[in-house]
């Protein structure tokens, strides 16, 4: 099925060439004027609806094809795949709710948690130690930097499994968990009766990993993350998913 060039494709303005014409056929794609089989018109067609070259638009299909829109093929053309993009990873994290952020960060801390406490080294174990010591510091002070704190020792623990891609998925996690954390901070007083909330299971934690008990470094950790995890999903009526 072949496509007509749609008349709201206009010249574009001189500034990032590529960025504006792989938006404006983006829009053409996800707005349905080239629906999933439409093969799209030749680059020189292209190029002279958007006023650009056509190295410009075969950047832009590059990009398209890159995202999961469009696919070229050899000596047929460039077709339509999909209408709605490919989410990169970032942009998933960014989209989704706190409460989904916070149960993959389950998965994957509490399977760490079990691999650390086989992996330690007595640098890890100096590692957790200290940051054990500084969350109960920052009891003291306001809710951001106590959440700081916290994400830094379950950082400790992530890093003692010594496995680049669990501590880099941490890393990923870490924003959405930081900005979900210190809400939940302001919509319950849990740290008005307990400054040092959760300390019990974080000893807990640093304790058996300190011993290679990984069964009692995933008990602990499991009992903290999920009275937690239950208290995002009260505190967030729609899962805190950003509008």
């Amino acid at each position: 099925m072949a496509s007509s060039v749609p008349p709201s494709l206009g010249a574009l303005r001189p500034s990032p060439l590529v960025e504006q014409a792989a938006d404006r056929l983006r829009a053409q794609i996800t707005g349905g004027h080239w629906p999933v089989g439409t093969r799209l018109p030749g680059e020189t067609t292209l190029a002279k609806e958007l006023g650009v070259g056509r190295s410009t638009v075969r950047e832009a299909l590059r990009a398209l094809a890159g995202a999961g829109l469009v696919r070229p093929r050899q000596g047929a053309g460039v077709f339509v795949i999909a209408t709605v993009p490919d989410e990169d990873w970032p942009t998933r994290l960014r989209r989704a709710a706190v409460t989904e952020v916070y149960e993959v960060r389950m998965a994957v801390e509490v399977h760490a948690a079990r691999l650390a406490a086989h992996r330690r080294t007595d640098e890890d174990v100096t590692a957790l130690t200290a940051a054990l010591a500084a969350r109960r510091t920052a009891a003291g002070a306001d809710d951001a930097t106590f959440v700081e704190a916290d994400l830094a020792l379950h950082q400790a623990v992530v890093a003692a499994a010594h496995n680049p891609l669990l501590a880099s998925l941490f890393a990923d996690f870490a924003p959405s968990l930081r900005t979900g954390l210190t809400e939940l901070l302001a919509l319950f007083p849990l740290r008005e009766a307990d400054p040092n909330t959760h300390d019990d299971t974080h000893a807990a934690l640093v304790s058996a990993i300190t011993e290679g008990d990984g069964e009692a470094a995933v008990e602990a950790l499991t009992r903290e993350l999920s009275e937690t995890l239950a208290l995002l999903g009260a505190g967030h009526p729609f899962g805190g998913r950003p509008e």
